[in-house]
């Protein structure tokens, strides 16, 4: 295929994936502040109710979800438009795991309530499991941006 530089898509891809990180740091320190609020402890120095952080949380899991999901395409398109098939590296495995980890974990944080113990753990346990995948997904994908410098 004779398509043009993917340079731009490459671009986008490394914000997205600087985005995801940060998301994935803030919802960290946003679900810390829930677990202290929740079990009763000071939170002191922080300005926000309970409601404004969950919300917080909220829109920067949501946030997430998309990015990483702009990420795969991303990926799948590049790949494809620049080698012509998928699978040239373990990045693919990587990527499809954290969007896996991702997935369930926004899917456990639909099922949180009183009557659903299970779920706040999962999600938690996910979320801890995604760190690894952020890294492994990071230093895959580090190798990956090599092959397509010029």
């Amino acid at each position: 295929m004779h398509l043009p530089s993917f340079i731009w898509l490459w671009k986008i891809a490394a914000w997205s994936m600087g985005l995801s990180l940060m998301a994935y740091l803030l919802l960290s320190l946003t679900g810390f502040l829930m677990w202290r609020m929740r079990n009763s402890l000071s939170i002191s120095g922080f300005l926000v109710s309970r409601s404004q952080l969950i919300t917080l949380h909220l829109v920067m899991g949501i946030s997430m979800v998309s990015l990483v999901l702009l990420l795969l395409a991303i990926g799948i398109v590049g790949t494809l438009g620049h080698f012509g098939s998928l699978g040239h590296s373990s990045h693919l495995w990587a990527g499809i795991i954290v969007v896996a980890l991702v997935l369930l974990s926004a899917f456990s944080a639909t099922q949180i309530s009183a009557g659903k113990p299970w779920a706040r753990s999962l999600h938690i346990t996910l979320n801890i499991i995604l760190f690894t995948g952020f890294a492994w997904v990071s230093l895959t994908g580090w190798s990956v941006v090599q092959k397509y410098l010029p």
